[in-house]
Order: C-alpha cells, then structure tokens, then sequence
C-alpha cells in the first residue's frame, strides 16, 4: 500500500486516531460530591425565585408614552371634575343663597350710605316722622282702651254700644270713600311737562302718605281706597280705570307736620319725582275738602258672621 492510500482525504493517516480522543480503556473521571450544608440543604427546599413582572401600565417605554410627573398625575385626577347629581344640587342652592346674601348686603349698603349723606336736618326729620308714627300707634292703642272702658262702665251698655257703632260706620265710610271728609292735611301737585311720571311713582306717593298716617285721599276727582290699583294709560295714568292727566293734584287730609316731611325725606317721593324732571309743590292747609265718593260694592262671597 502506498503512503497515499494511507491517508485519509482530509490528510489524516487512516489508522490514527485524532489527536483529542481519548484512549478507549481510559476510565471515566468520577467527581466527588461536595459536603451539604444548611444553606444549600435550604436552597433546595425553597421554590425557585421568579422574578417580579412589572405591570404594562407601569413600563411607560414599552408603551411609547412620557412618564408623568406627581403633578401631572394630581391634575389628572381632578380634571375633568366628576360632579354628581346631588353635588350639582346643593352648588346651585349654595349660589343661590350666596347671590341673595349680596343683593341684601349691598341694599342696606345703599340705605346706609344715603343716611350717612344726608344733612343733619333731614335726619332730624326722619327722626321726628318716626315719633310721630309711634305716638299715632299709641293714641290708637289708647282709644280702643278708653272705648272698652266706657262699654265696661255704663249703666246702658247697649245705648253706648250702638252710639260707639254709629262713630265707627262714620269712620269705615270715611276709610271705604262712601262719605266725604275733610279736616287739616295737604295739597301735593305734580306737573309733569316732560311725560315722564310713570303710574308706580303715583302709587309710591299714595304708600308714603298712607304710611304717614293720611286718613283720606283724593287724585284729580279720583277717591283712593284700600284697593285701589293705578295703571298706565298711553302718556297718562288711570285709577281704579279712570284716566287722569297732568298736573296731578293730591288732596290729603292727615296731620300736615307729618305728611309734608314724609315726602320730602332724602331719596323720598319728592326727589324721585324730580329726577324725572318734574316739579313737585306740597301746600299746608288747615282745612282739605275731600268729596270725590265712591259707590259702596256688595261682596261677592264676604258675609257678616253675625247673620
């Protein structure tokens, strides 16, 4: 055999066993077990530990996302607002109350300030118009007081019942503008030049004069009652239906020293009707004649209880 049949393709000699191969009868190599200890003895019989997955929310870069700051996150949480419907409720009521509280505090801002600018006449004025009113109360009160004594104290308690009832259908017919009247007051005339006086400006002197203690009143021929009611009527006024036009002539029986200051009161009826460029003249009498009458109305449903 030549020494090329010897070889192998790859140049090895055919019999020759490579170089990293071991010797077929070379034994096997036994390790030697290693002492156990407590430390290995527990690693075994613990699970094996698994690493904690980290929640897809909480892994912002496999989202793409930015990560959010602590007060990015808080701005999240309270905008946009989760309201409730009863939330919603008691913040309507809260407002509301607030409002009202506002308006109210602002309306006797307003009242305070125009005392507090007043001249000190004025305010004496206000000040007497108040004695006044409370004397009236007191000489009513008294009145009743002195009418059931005398019913209490007279032999014939049915003649002074009916005299005392004769005297108040006098006054109701005076009050009910049945029965004309007259006695001291005064004499109020609005000339309106401009069309400016509206029909609430009138009813506003009438509130004021009854609440300065005028007893009957009378506007251009038109008898004022207790239900009386003013309306507007084109440039003019009507009351209780009757057209009136300017000047407007007021007839007020009452005590004078109260009725003219009570118009004439700071921010009063006087300065409100000037305001709107009218001229407004108020004349103290001894004796106002107040005929104009009223027909009397039978109620429609009101009965005497006595029947």
């Amino acid at each position: 055999m030549s020494d090329h049949d010897a070889t192998q393709p790859d140049g090895t000699p055919r019999n020759e066993s490579p170089r990293n191969e071991s010797p077929r009868n070379e034994s096997p190599r036994v390790e030697t077990p290693r002492e156990e200890t407590p430390t290995t003895r527990l690693r075994k019989e613990l699970p094996q530990e698994v690493p904690a997955a980290v929640p897809r929310e909480e892994r912002p870069e496999e989202s793409g996302k930015p990560t959010l700051t602590g007060r990015q996150r808080l701005v999240q949480g309270l905008w946009p607002p989760r309201v409730s419907r009863a939330q919603l409720i008691v913040a309507l009521l809260l407002f509301g109350l607030g409002f009202g509280l506002a308006v109210q505090v602002a309306s006797n801002s307003e009242s305070g300030n125009a005392l507090r600018g007043a001249r000190q006449e004025d305010l004496v004025r206000i000040l007497d118009e108040l004695d006044d009113r409370s004397q009236r109360l007191e000489d009513e009160k008294q009145g009743l007081e002195k009418q059931r004594q005398e019913l209490e104290n007279s032999s014939d308690q049915a003649e002074e019942a009916r005299r005392q009832t004769v005297e108040k259908e006098k006054q109701l017919g005076i009050l009910a503008g049945t029965v004309a009247a007259q006695g001291p007051g005064i004499t109020m005339v609005v000339e309106d030049t401009k069309g400016t006086v509206e029909a609430d400006m009138l009813l506003d002197a009438i509130q004021e004069l009854r609440a300065a203690g005028a007893e009957a009143i009378q506007v251009n021929g038109v008898r004022v009652v207790a239900g009386t009611y003013l309306t507007e009527s084109g440039k003019s006024v009507s009351v209780d239906g009757n057209k009136i036009n300017a000047p407007y002539r007021f007839k007020v029986i009452g005590k004078p020293q109260d009725l003219e200051p009570a118009l004439n009161i700071p921010g009063g009826v006087v300065q409100t009707l000037e305001k709107e460029q009218a001229t407004v003249s108020v004349e103290r009498s001894t004796k106002i004649v107040v005929d104009a009458l009223r027909a009397a109305e039978q109620p429609d449903y009101a009965r005497s209880s006595s029947q």
